[in-house]
């Protein structure tokens, strides 16, 4: 059995209208969520053996953000070009690439992709994956070629704003 966890990047900043979409950094909401995600993560019991990102600068902060809060070693923290504003089948294929010794893998990237490819794992899941919002399932798979073991198994969807009482 496999687990994937898709991490959507936090709330980032539009305050510099002349900076480059990948170099847009998280604002003061998305640097106070991802910390609290990362601690809601560990407490669901995720403990990915791999973490992935996109290379923009509001994923690639938000993975370093939870991997402290999970206790995940940062010079692990893998950047993945391909996961930059990727479609489903692109994430498929960065998904399908990894090494079958990970059994558990994190993923951070961006929507709309990552509420598509939630949808997929898990038909009608969501409208939208809000911001540093998280969706784990667990696959009944070998490999990481998981098109074929699909539906997943919901085993955890959450995000800043959700009621902690749901």
């Amino acid at each position: 059995m496999k687990t994937l966890t898709l991490l959507r990047h936090a709330k980032s900043s539009w305050d510099d209208p002349g900076l480059a979409d990948r170099d847009r950094p998280l604002n003061r909401r998305g640097e106070r969520d991802a910390p609290v995600m990362g601690q809601r993560i560990a407490a669901a019991g995720i403990r990915p053996s791999l973490i992935i990102s996109s290379p923009a600068v509001r994923a690639w902060t938000t993975a370093r953000l939870v991997a402290r809060e999970i206790s995940y070693p940062l010079e692990f923290l893998q950047r993945e070009k391909d996961l930059y504003h990727a479609g489903l089948d692109t994430i498929l294929d960065v998904i399908a690439r990894q090494d079958t010794g990970f059994n558990n893998i994190l993923i951070v990237g961006h929507n709309p992709g990552f509420t598509d490819f939630a949808n997929h794992l898990v038909p009608a899941l969501t409208d939208n994956l809000p911001t540093c919002g998280v969706v784990s399932v667990n696959l009944e798979s070998d490999d990481w070629n998981i098109s074929q073991h699909l539906p997943a198994t919901l085993t955890y969807h959450d995000w800043p704003k959700k009621s902690r009482t749901t």
